[in-house]
């Protein structure tokens, strides 16, 4: 008995040494049993056989960039890249692959992040199932996704936060943008990834009869496959949050859309660790726990639920790949720089500067630089014979932000015609969770936005403009008191406006907009 003993300490002895010194404690668990598992497979198989493909994509990632730091970046955004979109993503796999056999690497150095995503990754594909389950009315779909969200939370050992993490943990942390500045065209196909994960929700609770469930989800898998034509062009600009994505899903299972949001995050937080030569290999580790760590619990850089709607509003629908369903035949144009990084409070509210990465931020005008350091700037007299358009002049700075403070001072006055044509063809606004085109503010928005800046002006500080070559970007923060239409109005707002410069001198592109009652003092 004696040596068979000592064989058995030899080699438990050997372990430790074998995974660095580290002990996993984690283990896999299923799903909960339900008739309505896998119905998402047999009502909708070729959605599902794409999750099978993006499973690969994942772990191949993860894999290379552990194991094959110094590689070149061709590796990953050619060869691995077209393999996943011209073959994998046009034939994938029918059924679930092993990730263990595809990043056995990867799978020893974080088994406790790799089981995280796993039993995240269960608990999308059980909510397809519940939603594509033609059988359950809404109330027991309801009931259903509640018992599925307590048997997620029943791991805390594995399960995400249902209280939303700023992008703190993902874009200010000293490893981060590492993934998206070095691989741009794989970034992007992972966040189209994220982009149809929580898509495909807003078909299947939108829908009001199968039909229509089956025909949204076939054209968000359409979008998707539209987003792979001309890379990194075509997919999205920005993580696609999901109460951006897909509103009404959000809206109704808010703890769903948050766990996938934080998943998301924490995917692009993985490839960062990995990807940063900031981080040593003998401490990636230790830095994947910890940001596992922060996305399961309750305190590290937590958002209210309506900041991180707020936030994700700000971050701009087609910034994201645009609207799941109802959308046009076209991809939508996004308004910011790719991978361009904007910086939010807790309550969701926009701060500091926003610039594409620590290495490559949009250069600053250096005039402008000493000008818009968070003071007010007086407001230009328009000139009344201007015919409504600032004339043409070579690009700056100075006059991105005077088209800017034109189009407020348009409102303020009641001249509408100034604000259109201050507008481009094709601008988006943004404001209280909707976008319009600008027929569309024409005849909606525009009226009461006149009849409220001229009631109650704003006072507007905090201008800062960046450029990037014939691209600008105008922040601002805003302050309004007083009473309107019956209401005492006490509210902070921050403004963000891309403007183009073309023939007719810098014009509007995009305005999003964003207030919230100031708190009390």
């Amino acid at each position: 008995m004696i040596r068979p003993a000592m064989q058995l300490l030899a080699a438990m002895a050997m372990v430790p040494a074998l995974a660095h010194a580290q002990w996993a404690r984690t283990y896999e668990q299923f799903y909960y049993p339900a008739p309505d598992n896998w119905v998402f497979r047999t009502e909708y198989p070729g959605a599902d056989r794409l999750f099978n493909a993006f499973d690969y994509g994942h772990a191949i990632l993860y894999e290379l960039l552990y194991t094959r730091p110094a590689a070149s970046p061709a590796i990953l955004e050619e060869t691995q890249y077209d393999f996943l979109t011209t073959r994998l993503l046009v034939s994938p796999p029918r059924l679930p692959l092993k990730e263990m056999a595809i990043m056995p690497h990867y799978t020893r150095l974080a088994p406790e992040a790799k089981q995280m995503f796993e039993w995240a990754h269960i608990l999308h594909r059980q909510v397809y199932d519940v939603l594509a389950d033609e059988r359950l009315d809404d109330a027991r779909r309801d009931a259903r996704l509640q018992e599925l969200t307590r048997y997620y939370l029943s791991r805390r050992d594995l399960a995400f936060s249902t209280r939303p993490k700023s992008m703190a943990l993902m874009q200010e942390q000293f490893y981060s943008l590492a993934f998206r500045e070095r691989y741009p065209k794989f970034n992007g196909l992972i966040w189209g990834y994220h982009w149809l994960q929580v898509g495909l929700y807003e078909p299947l609770v939108a829908g009001r009869s199968r039909a229509e469930r089956q025909a949204g989800v076939g054209a968000a898998v359409a979008r998707f496959r539209q987003m792979l034509t001309d890379p990194p062009r075509t997919l999205p600009y920005q993580m696609p949050m999901t109460t951006v994505i897909a509103p009404i899903f959000a809206q109704r299972y808010p703890e769903l859309a948050i766990i996938f949001d934080n998943l998301h995050s924490m995917h692009d937080v993985i490839s960062d660790i990995l990807a940063s030569d900031k981080v040593p290999k003998g401490r990636k580790r230790a830095e994947i726990l910890l940001a596992a760590e922060r996305y399961r619990d309750d305190t590290t850089e937590v958002m209210s639920v309506e900041g991180w709607r707020r936030m994700s509003d700000m971050m701009g629908l087609q910034n994201m790949g645009g609207s799941a369903v109802g959308f046009l035949s076209e991809l939508p144009t996004p308004t910011v720089a790719r991978g361009l990084v904007m910086r939010h409070d807790k309550d969701g509210n926009m701060i500091g500067d926003a610039h594409e990465g620590h290495g490559a931020a949009m250069p600053v005008d250096s005039a402008a630089k000493d000008a818009h350091a968070g003071h007010v700037m007086p407001t230009p007299v328009a000139d009344p014979h201007a015919d409504h358009v600032l004339p043409a002049a070579p690009p700056d700075s100075a006059g991105a932000l005077a088209a800017a403070r034109a189009f407020h001072a348009a409102l303020a006055t009641s001249d509408s015609l100034g604000a259109l044509a201050l507008l481009l063809d094709d601008a988006i606004i943004q404001e209280a969770g909707r976008l319009e085109e600008k027929q569309g503010y024409r005849s909606g928005h525009l009226a009461a936005d006149i009849a409220f800046a001229a009631a109650l002006p704003a006072v507007r500080s905090g201008w800062k403009v960046r450029m990037e070559g014939v691209t600008a970007w105008v922040t601002s923060t805003s302050s309004t008191t007083g009473e309107y239409r019956g209401r005492q109005v006490d509210s902070i707002g921050q403004e963000l406006m891309v403007l183009r410069h073309g023939d007719g001198g810098w014009r509007i592109a995009s305005i999003h907009w964003s207030s919230r009652t100031r708190p009390s003092r």
